[in-house]
């Protein structure tokens, strides 16, 4: 397999990713970002925690779907992050879930 096939390979999968997100939107009402994996979920808890003069994050989904080109399963059924870095938790509007070229913009 050559550089180019393996570019080309890469470029279809995360193609592939983004259509199943695209999908899969509508069906969660929240967007999580983490240092290492972007998630949406149908129930965040989020709890800032402190040992030994440290804080971190604990982070809990239910019902969730995991951006993450490499796994065969993204949709979960429960995800527990524990981190130091920061946590993003918006909740989506409905209507700002269009992505089908809806935008209201005329050519």
């Amino acid at each position: 397999m050559s550089a180019e096939d393996l570019e080309n390979y890469e470029t279809e999968m995360e193609l592939a990713l983004y259509r199943e997100y695209r999908d899969a939107v509508g069906l969660f009402s929240y967007v999580v970002e983490t240092e290492r994996r972007f998630y949406l979920a149908n129930h965040v808890d989020l709890q800032v925690r402190s040992a030994a003069g440290e804080v971190y994050f604990e982070l809990t989904l239910a019902d969730a779907w995991v951006w993450d080109v490499y796994r065969s399963a993204r949709f979960v059924k429960s995800v527990r992050v524990v981190t130091f870095k920061d946590v993003n938790v918006e909740e989506l509007v409905k209507a700002d879930l269009d992505l089908g070229g809806g935008s209201g913009f005329t050519r």
